[in-house]
């Protein structure tokens, strides 16, 4: 679980985006941060149980809580949530992996999946799809995942990629340019002593969609 007053500070940093206040309130962000990683450190703990993550540490998966506004109109300096990237190798791993994001007013989600692929992997992802969709299609149509994760979130093309015809029976998942899954939580959620319980039976069911993903996002041919 995660304490009321984690939520209430981002709630107040919505508020006051800016360094003066943060600086002032160094305490509650530094009390926050603490509460996001002693979740994160019980997640690993019990996700361990049945994916390898290798030697984990929590800093390995947390984001820093600043934005980069160099290229970005808005210049809040803050982001409005604390968010987690838990997989081997953590957060920097470039695989896919399982996503915390911590955000007030039912904004909270853990999510996993196909979200900002290079051009490469795109290609890896279309043509297994082309070839054999079968799997991927057994696990994101599986009832409990679809009941836990009831959409595809993401970007899809209007028109077909080039290279594949317009009648072919994956048109859909061809299509799509991102794959991505969540499962949003209350804020009553977050705050239950069962929240630890919720994540670790999401990442349970997205694990064999999400290392279906990282298997033919990184497979090279021989």
């Amino acid at each position: 679980m995660l304490r009321t007053q984690t939520l209430n500070f981002l709630r107040e940093l919505v508020q006051n985006n800016n360094r003066d206040w943060f600086q002032g309130n160094r305490k509650k962000y530094d009390d926050a941060k603490a509460d996001l990683e002693q979740l994160v450190s019980i997640l690993i703990r019990e996700i361990s149980t049945f994916h390898d993550l290798g030697n984990l540490h929590v800093k390995d998966c947390l984001f820093r809580i600043n934005r980069d506004v160099r290229f970005s109109k808005n210049k809040d300096p803050y982001k409005n949530n604390m968010g987690a990237g838990i997989g081997p190798g953590g957060k920097s791993s470039g695989k896919i992996d399982y996503y915390l994001h911590i955000q007030p007013d039912g904004q909270s989600f853990l999510g996993g999946g196909m979200w900002s692929p290079t051009t490469e992997q795109l290609a890896k992802y279309r043509q297994e799809v082309d070839y054999n969709a079968r799997e991927l299609k057994e696990i994101i149509h599986n009832s409990d995942f679809r009941e836990y994760f009831p959409e595809i979130h993401g970007d899809a093309l209007k028109t077909m990629p080039k290279g594949y015809p317009k009648d072919h029976p994956e048109i859909e998942l061809l299509k799509r340019k991102q794959l991505f899954f969540m499962h949003q939580y209350s804020d009553k959620d977050v705050t239950s002593k069962d929240f630890a319980n919720q994540i670790v039976k999401g990442v349970r069911l997205l694990k064999p969609y999400c290392d279906y993903m990282n298997y033919i996002l990184s497979h090279s041919e021989e």
